[in-house]
């Protein structure tokens, strides 16, 4: 196994790499995550690699529980991102037109 770090957006994450043909024991966990949202707020994360579409809000708006915020387009399908919780739209991480990964923030509510 070789030890590398890699940076993805500004996050620093350290991974193992197996050498083909090589047994080794599993690996360990990430050792770094995204660092979580402020206390009191929330954000919508981006369940699958793709392009925000079309955003349907902008900040200052007030989202309810279910709220569909924005349009995520990925392997050539259109995905409806809903809120999972109520609040003010406080910052847009992924507007409109921006590529996004798995869990990525898209929204941060307040």
């Amino acid at each position: 196994m070789k030890k590398y770090n890699v940076t993805v957006n500004g996050v620093t994450y350290e991974v193992l790499v197996e050498e083909a043909g090589v047994a080794s024991a599993p690996a360990a966990a990430p050792a770094a995550a995204p660092a979580p949202a402020a206390a009191g707020s929330a954000t919508v994360n981006a369940p699958m690699p793709g392009t925000i579409l079309k955003m349907n809000v902008k900040v200052g708006d007030t989202v309810a529980k279910d709220d569909l915020v924005c349009i995520l387009e990925a392997m050539k399908m259109e995905n409806e991102i809903f809120a999972a919780e109520g609040g003010k739209v406080v910052a847009i991480n992924a507007p409109q037109g921006s590529s996004v990964n798995s869990g990525d923030p898209i929204i941060t509510l307040g």
